[in-house]
């Protein structure tokens, strides 16, 4: 049935486009799920052998005022950073290739809202991050001399959240701004990399000068392992209800500058 002239049919929100989108957003990286989702947990797995076989997984390491084995601290920051750095890869990856192939009249000509637009491309990399998280919490579950059961599952899901978010955020950005895959990969090797390799992924802060101690605590994804790291361990090396609550303004933030930049098509529709 048709409706008449000047009747809008989608009234507020469009959840059947918005659902499309996603699952269009799903299943491209799913598709490929080997090079998408194993192949990130197998690598980042690999980093925890590398450091217990080096280190040696008894090796006791001070966090939050007690000690733990080494291997049970990295583990928590290996499968966020994981989930981290997927998130990026996933949501800088679609309106780049769209606007360098001529496709991006894909995602502009639907009838989605610019925050239609923004949660299902924001909902499709969280999904990958979670999915990678998935499969490297299980793997490590089955490695021995490491122990990975959750303390506070809620504090799991909520920095894990956060933290896929503020990347996933920071990937449609980046995919906004540049121009061609160079621009994407210098802000993955000098912009996240640098970040979540130096925010206490393999080493507490405690160990740290004060200097670089106070630096550290300049770097939001610092707040990101240290929480998540807390959901696991029970501890950790900042106030966990000030990174959670840091995190959401951030994200809230970040979310609000994506779309006013969606919305007035900053170098996609002009």
């Amino acid at each position: 049935m048709i409706s008449p002239p000047g009747v809008p049919v989608i009234k507020q929100v469009n959840w059947g486009g918005l659902r499309t989108l996603y699952v269009k957003e799903v299943k491209r990286f799913f598709k490929v799920q080997l090079q998408t989702v194993w192949a990130p947990a197998v690598t980042t797995l690999l980093y925890l052998v590398i450091f217990t076989v080096a280190l040696g997984a008894r090796a006791a390491v001070p966090v939050g005022g007690t000690t733990r084995p080494f291997a049970d601290f990295i583990a928590p920051g290996l499968i966020v950073m994981g989930m981290m750095t997927n998130a990026f890869a996933n949501s800088s990856f679609s309106l780049l290739v769209g606007k360098l192939q001529g496709t991006i009249v894909d995602y502009l000509m639907p009838p989605l809202s610019s925050s239609e637009l923004l949660a299902g491309l924001s909902l499709a990399a969280v999904t990958r991050a979670f999915l990678v998280g998935g499969a490297l919490w299980i793997a490590m579950l089955c490695w021995p001399g490491v122990h990975v059961g959750m303390s506070n599952p809620l504090a799991v899901l909520w920095f894990g959240l956060m933290g896929s978010l503020l990347l996933t955020f920071l990937g449609v950005l980046t995919s906004i701004w540049a121009e061609k895959f160079d621009h994407a990969a210098a802000v993955t090797n000098f912009v996240v990399q640098p970040l979540a390799l130096l925010s206490g992924t393999f080493y507490s802060v405690d160990k740290l000068a004060p200097s670089f101690r106070l630096i550290s605590h300049f770097n939001p994804i610092f707040y990101v392992i240290s929480g998540f790291r807390y959901g696991f361990l029970g501890v950790a090396d900042s106030p966990v209800a000030f990174g959670a609550g840091l995190l959401l303004v951030l994200n809230v933030a970040m979310g609000v500058l994506c779309y006013t930049l969606l919305r007035r098509g900053w170098k996609i529709k002009n």
